[in-house]
């Protein structure tokens, strides 16, 4: 016999609490606000050929048409275009027996129909003997297992403000597609569907999807990055898209010039310097202007020869110095050549800041009388436009000089231009014979100490010294030409730079040009030449006045260009030919204490230096 167990009132009491509690919380959780009550739009009103989602307009487009054949990365363009717009790729597998099957009917109905009408004596169905080859192909593949095949749907919505907006955004996607052969539609009265096929919730409700294999599904896979690793070539860091290594030799593109564009503190110095050390170990010859003393510590470490010229040095470098070039054809030119350089030399000197504006640094008379003054002061000294006459010890400016004080027209007046570079204030310097000697792995030529009247003109007499040398020996060789902004200010400079950047790769020369200054420099039409000419560039941060210019030369999405302005020290957009990556410039300890322009880091080096030295007196 059962006993019906009692309850205790204190535990019905205790489960009317429990259940006065939870319906408690129910009506707080129902008054709350949930997350999609804040993501959810304001209101949302569905047409038959578009959608309006509070004051934005979209709508959706389908891909129903491919081309014969994709090219990878067909969809990168898209993804980069400056729009707002949402993709969505459903992916569905199929059972490889099914697919067989219905390849084994298809093959045998295009043969059956293009021997009915061989039979009948029609013309041959291009198209038919096509798809008979892609679908043979495809069996193969099948049979093997290299392929499999799949059922793919591409929608893309696109947003607009305004019916007008949409129109046009939507006739921007389609020229792209239409460039490629690839055929959209709208998903007419299909507008809700389709915003559900693109929103982030995994549900394809417009299932509009056509047969690909796996080759050519992963030619649509969007989100491709260059790859500039060769086996040949110097480390330059580490590709921020895909963490791998950027090794790369310039001198294997059409020219082996660089350009390096970045404001005070982006890390350009220290970049450079990188890659000219590690040039060095491959067997390049590297020269360098070094207008702000940044080089020396690195050309001591290898040994290099450093050459300091100011006013108070003995170092001398005569501009008229003529090249002992290895090229016949230029050989017998190399007079006149020469001759171009110095009259350019000339006006930067007798002109000063005013040679930039044509016609106001030399009058047309003057630069008839200075042309017959520099022919009669090489004749002076027997030579002439004979290649055989080149070996005689050449003039210097006071030949110069003197051949302009006597001689007639204008040729006093200019003597008296010139007498500051004779014998006047900056007398000596560039006005007797050359005394230094490039032959070595690193030369740096040092001009920080030079006036700044007088800096261009160094400028300008070091890089013909260096051009005259490189000619004289086809040799991998390394120019790296720092602050070239002050070379661009001028017009006869601007020139050279370019003509030494033109003719560079004939000589195996890979000329480095390296500014801050980066609106004077593309203001000039000889920088944006010079940059034309160069294969390889390399901007790191930039102010916010210079990403605009570099944006609109290099064609820059807006992404980077917001990048460009925020970039950390070290890291930068790489451009090596047709592709660019964004870089993350990397350095070893050693290298590091080499090269770096830290004054923090200098200041920690110098104090571990006098630590070490302190306890090696103490020993």
């Amino acid at each position: 016999m059962m006993t019906k167990k009692r309850t205790d009132p204190i535990d019905i009491a205790a489960q009317q609490r429990a259940q006065e509690q939870s319906e408690v919380e129910q009506a707080f959780l129902k008054g709350m606000t949930t997350l999609r009550d804040l993501i959810a739009p304001s209101s949302l009103e569905i047409h038959s050929s578009y959608f309006r989602i509070g004051t934005k307009y979209g709508r959706t487009v389908y891909v129903y048409g491919y081309p014969r054949k994709l090219f990878t990365g067909w969809l990168s363009e898209l993804i980069n275009i400056d729009q707002v717009i949402d993709i969505s790729m459903f992916i569905y597998p199929v059972d490889t027996t099914i697919v067989l099957n219905n390849l084994r009917k298809k093959v045998t109905q295009l043969e059956a129909d293009m021997a009915l009408n061989a039979e009948k004596g029609r013309t041959r169905d291009p198209a038919k003997e096509a798809a008979l080859v892609d679908a043979e192909e495809l069996r193969d593949e099948l049979q093997v297992g290299s392929e499999r095949f799949f059922r793919y749907g591409l929608y893309v919505t696109i947003y607009a403000d305004s019916l007008d907006e949409l129109s046009f955004v939507q006739h921007t996607i389609e020229t792209f597609f239409g460039q490629m052969l690839v055929y959209t539609k709208t998903a007419s009265s299909q507008q809700e569907q389709g915003l559900n096929s693109t929103v982030p919730q995994m549900s394809d409700q417009l299932q509009i999807r056509r047969n690909m294999s796996t080759g050519a599904i992963s030619t649509s896979f969007p989100f491709t990055s260059a790859d500039l690793t060769q086996e040949d070539g110097i480390l330059y860091g580490i590709n921020m898209h895909n963490n791998g290594l950027v090794i790369f030799d310039r001198y294997t593109l059409e020219n082996a010039n660089m350009v390096v564009f970045a404001k005070s503190g982006a890390g350009k110095s220290f970049t450079v310097k990188l890659e000219a050390l590690r040039s060095m170990m491959v067997g390049a010859d590297v020269l360098i202007i070094d207008p702000e003393n940044e080089y020396q510590k690195l050309s001591d470490a290898v040994g290099g020869s450093y050459i300091r010229l100011s006013l108070s040095s003995d170092t001398r470098i005569n501009p008229f110095d003529l090249p002992r070039v290895i090229d016949s054809d230029e050989a017998d030119d190399a007079l006149r050549a020469n001759l171009v350089t110095l009259h350019g030399l000339l006006r930067l000197m007798l002109g000063g800041a005013s040679a930039n504006s044509a016609g106001v640094g030399l009058s047309p008379s003057e630069e008839a009388d200075l042309d017959q003054g520099l022919i009669d002061t090489y004749a002076r000294v027997g030579i002439t436009s004979d290649p055989l006459t080149h070996t005689a010890t050449p003039p210097t400016m006071i030949d110069l000089y003197d051949t302009l004080l006597h001689m007639g027209g204008t040729g006093p007046q200019l003597a008296q231009r010139l007498r500051k570079y004779t014998s006047g204030t900056f007398a000596g310097i560039f006005s007797q014979q050359s005394n230094i000697d490039i032959n070595n792995n690193m030369v740096v030529f040092n001009i920080r100490d030079l006036e700044d009247e007088l800096r261009p003109v160094a400028m300008y007499i070091v890089l013909s010294h260096i051009w005259n040398t490189v000619r004289t020996q086809q040799k991998k060789r390394m120019l790296i030409v720092d602050e070239a902004w002050q070379l661009m200010k001028y017009d006869d400079s601007a020139n050279f730079m370019f003509s030494l950047a033109k003719r560079a790769r004939k000589y195996y020369l890979g000329l480095t040009t390296i500014t801050q200054d980066v609106e004077d420099f593309m203001g000039s039409k000889m920088g944006r030449a010079i940059v034309a000419n160069s294969s390889m560039q390399l901007l790191l941060k930039q102010s916010p006045s210079a990403v605009d210019v570099l944006g609109d030369v290099f064609k820059l999405t807006e992404e980077e260009r917001k990048r460009l302005a925020n970039f950390p020290v070290g890291q930068g957009l790489f451009f090596a030919g047709q592709n660019h990556v964004h870089i993350q410039i990397v350095a070893s300890q050693t290298e590091q204490g080499l090269i770096t322009t830290n004054p923090q880091a200098l200041l920690q080096q110098q104090e571990q230096e006098q630590e070490r030295e302190s306890r090696s007196r103490d020993f």
